[in-house]
């Protein structure tokens, strides 16, 4: 018999099943045996290399697991039950009261959408956002649009100024587009993953999160606080941004998700991850699956792993450094100086563009400056937007009342840092603001002006309210200091040169 093909794992194979014949067969020879010198000859060898290559590999070091063993180390029958029942039972008891977990105990469709488009708004705001930060928000925008057919007849204005403070206000417009686009079509709220995938701005944990809770399809969801409890119950250390891994958190999440009660089990995955198993002081001994828990258990073992090891800590990107100059112009009532009717006039704001950082939102006339600038290189930048977008030039048809450079303040994005300086000027018009307006080119850049009423009322972003603010304090400052009796500011003066 002569064998055609070598093939080495096959060779190993079958020689581990000879030697096994051998101890426990007849004394009926068989091919094998024929042969035993050969293979017993072949197996010194292999196990000869094998002995020099592991001498000549260098010492192993302590490596992070590998992304295929991460895949198939999925949680066994018995872990995936108590788990479940572990969460549940410890959700049921100590789930916090919010205001989006209200829940009817109508099964009619009707229902099933309000709290769906609940579930949605809830999600949408709680993105980067404090639980606590957004119950105000959630309470006012419910109180405003009850239902998706009143946020869908909305205007991004009002959006926007509803979402003020929260920041992400891409995520306020996708919100309004998508429920405008859930109406207009006419079939009702998208009950599933898929259909809900359809509508801008949902992503696969926002549509599993309302397919599960409101509609109960038996679905997983996988945030930050998600990834943080499932990395540390199979202490996977692999990096939680890489897709591989990624993916591998969702098969664990699909894995464990209840199909009695989908919504519920999510919501208690989330909770666990928000109070109890936290980014940098878990509390582990609260832990209802601690005993689950394979990052806790090694931590027990071996004082040297830290739980909050698990998940691998990302670096951020380097935030970019911009400076800016914003220009508070206000235009005084009156032809002149002289003729002035009122001490506060109206204010200048531009809207920005419809894509990019703050898309649609309303800001005072700025200037992206190429890095750090005198005062005076910041001046000469906004008179010359001002002529070019407004026609306001000094030397020509307005002139200026005050002009003070009010400060600067740092405002941080979440990849940008941006140093704005806050220049105050206050102008007034020749032949009045009416005719001024009139004359205005309605070209590309959308803008109004308001009093400071409206202003303060208005939906602002927090930056913009940071430099509408540090105008009013120096204003209210100078105010207070032209107030004060010559004689007794002379006094002062001459107290402090004492």
């Amino acid at each position: 018999m002569s064998l055609v093909l070598w093939n080495k794992p096959l060779f190993s194979a079958l020689s581990s099943l000879e030697l096994r014949t051998s101890l426990t067969s007849s004394s009926r020879s068989t091919p094998f045996e024929q042969n035993s010198s050969f293979w017993s000859l072949t197996m010194d060898n292999e196990r000869k290399t094998k002995k020099k290559k592991e001498r000549q590999l260098p010492e192993k070091k302590t490596a992070l697991p590998l992304e295929e063993e991460d895949i198939e180390d999925l949680f066994s029958e018995k872990e995936v039950k108590k788990i479940r029942q572990s969460l549940l039972q410890w959700y049921d008891k100590n789930q916090r009261e919010l205001p989006w977990r209200e829940r009817s105990e109508s099964d009619k469709e009707e229902e099933k959408e309000k709290r769906a488009y609940g579930v949605w708004v809830s999600e949408v705001m709680l993105q980067q956002t404090r639980v606590q930060t957004v119950i105000d928000y959630y309470n006012r925008w419910m109180t405003k649009w009850p239902t998706i057919h009143h946020l869908a007849k909305a205007s991004l204005e009002e959006v926007n100024e509803m979402w003020a403070g929260l920041g992400y206000y891409r995520r306020a417009r996708f919100l309004l587009e998508g429920a405008k686009m859930i109406v207009a079509e006419g079939d009702g709220f998208p009950n599933t993953v898929s259909d809900l995938r359809k509508v801008p701005g949902i992503g696969n944990y926002t549509a599993g999160a309302i397919a599960s809770i409101a509609f109960k399809e038996v679905v997983p969801v996988v945030d930050g606080n998600v990834i943080r409890v499932l990395a540390r119950l199979k202490a996977i250390s692999a990096n939680p941004k890489d897709t591989s891994t990624v993916k591998n958190f969702w098969k664990l999440a699909t894995q464990l998700v209840d199909s009695c009660r989908p919504g519920d089990f999510n919501q208690s995955l989330m909770e666990l991850g928000a109070v109890i198993c936290t980014p940098l002081n878990p509390n582990c001994t609260s832990c209802p699956v601690s005993d689950k828990c394979q990052a806790y258990s090694m931590s027990k073992r071996d004082n040297s792993v830290l739980v909050t090891s698990y998940p691998m800590k990302v670096l951020k990107a380097r935030q970019r450094h911009d400076v800016s100059a914003a220009c508070v112009v206000e235009i005084l009532g009156g032809n002149d100086e002289s003729e002035r009717t009122q001490p506060d006039g109206v204010f200048i704001l531009v809207k920005r563009r419809d894509e990019g950082l703050l898309a649609g939102l309303w800001e005072f006339p700025s200037i992206i400056l190429d890095g750090e600038t005198d005062i005076t290189t910041r001046r000469e930048a906004a008179e010359c937007f001002l002529k070019k977008s407004f026609n306001l030039d000094p030397r020509n048809n307005c002139s200026i009342i005050l002009r003070e450079d009010v400060g600067e303040f740092v405002h941080i994005f979440s990849h940008i840092r941006l140093k704005v300086h806050v220049e105050l000027l206050v102008l007034c018009i020749k032949g009045g603001i009416d005719k001024w307006v009139e004359k205005q080119d309605k070209g590309t850049l959308s803008w109004k002006c308001v009093d400071g009423g409206t202003l303060a009322s208005m939906g602002l972003t927090s930056g913009v309210r940071k430099v509408y603010t540090m105008v009013q304090k120096f204003k209210q400052k100078r105010l207070t200091t032209n107030s004060i009796p010559e004689r007794k500011r002379t006094n002062t003066k001459r107290l402090r040169c004492s």
